[in-house]
């Protein structure tokens, strides 16, 4: 295809003939899908899923990521038609990607939340098809992880985060966004000693024992020490990353529900995540997005940004076989 064909390509989340490939479409009109893929609940021959959970019900301070989605697929629209820059190779030519679609859920029961998002991400994973997910708030990779566990075992771990979500909880049916970590560990989900958090910059007196590379470290250390810090940690195991998009200071991502000053900029998570090519990365997500506190879009656009940059290192751990 050629950008001579946006002419005449339209909904190409409904007639793309191929789930590989670039998309030439017009990125202001059509149906939207995440970087304009296939929307399709058939796995047959699919290597990665990317799918949405627009869930909110678990936030402490503002709402509104259960919007987070949407704007990101909105967003992704920029890249549909361009190879990802930095990468040397295009994984949306090489890897068979769709769009699952969101996961349907009754947002008045939100007790069967937990077990519905582990169902969603557990059916995808038995097809044996990668993951990248959509947020939603960040209780939300508590199940994803659930999932995981049963298909790889404990997880390596890298989390982006503002804050570490390990923060005492153990009550089985609490569903809150700070804890996710606490019990992913308390559950043998993942082990504090391959796990390393990225960008902390508020104060929990126990991280568990969770390698903690705080923004401070990362400003001053910079990027090609942090990238080698991060690989000593999670080694070859089979890894996940979860990129909660207040990681990023709100210069750059404002639309989210606990922004805090100090934060990352975009260039320092684009080259980190560029520089963790060689990880085992098994899937991952993006979470946090919370459009109604961004009129200009920047944060669902920083997370369009985050999820392709996810794709390529699950492209390039497959490349590597």
């Amino acid at each position: 295809m050629a950008l001579e064909d946006a002419k005449t390509q339209v909904d190409m989340a409904f007639t793309r003939p191929e789930a590989r490939g670039l998309a030439f479409e017009n990125a202001f009109g059509g149906a939207l899908s995440a970087f304009r893929r296939r929307y399709t609940k058939e796995l047959s021959g699919v290597d990665l899923a990317i799918t949405g959970l627009p869930f909110d019900q678990a936030v402490t301070n503002r709402p509104g990521a259960r919007f987070g989605p949407r704007a990101i697929r909105e967003a992704s629209a920029l890249q549909a038609f361009d190879a990802p820059y930095g990468w040397g190779y295009d994984p949306m030519s090489e890897l068979s990607i769709v769009d699952y679609g969101d996961m349907a859920f009754d947002y008045a029961n939100v007790a069967e939340v937990p077990a519905r998002v582990e169902a969603h991400i557990d059916g995808i994973l038995s097809a044996h098809v990668g993951t990248v997910t959509m947020g939603g708030d960040h209780f939300l990779t508590l199940p994803i992880l659930r999932a995981y566990a049963k298909r790889f075992g404990p997880v390596a771990l890298i989390q982006f985060d503002a804050h570490s979500d390990t923060w005492a909880d153990d009550d089985p049916a609490r569903i809150d966004h700070g804890t996710f970590l606490y019990k992913a560990i308390r559950e043998g989900l993942v082990a504090p000693e391959t796990t390393v958090s990225v960008g902390i910059r508020t104060d929990n007196p126990d991280t568990l024992g969770v390698q903690i590379l705080d923004a401070p470290f990362v400003h001053q250390a910079g990027v090609e020490e942090t990238v080698a810090r991060i690989k000593s940690v999670v080694g070859e195991r089979p890894c996940y990353i979860t990129f909660d998009i207040d990681c990023l200071d709100p210069a750059f991502a404002p639309g989210t529900g606990t922004p805090v000053w100090g934060g990352l900029a975009s260039w320092q998570a684009a080259a980190i995540l560029r520089g963790l090519g060689g990880i085992n990365l098994v899937g991952g997500d993006v979470v946090e997005v919370s459009p109604p506190y961004d009129t200009t879009g920047a944060t669902a656009i920083a997370g369009a940004h985050v999820l392709m940059e996810l794709i390529c290192l699950y492209g390039w751990t497959r490349r590597r076989g």
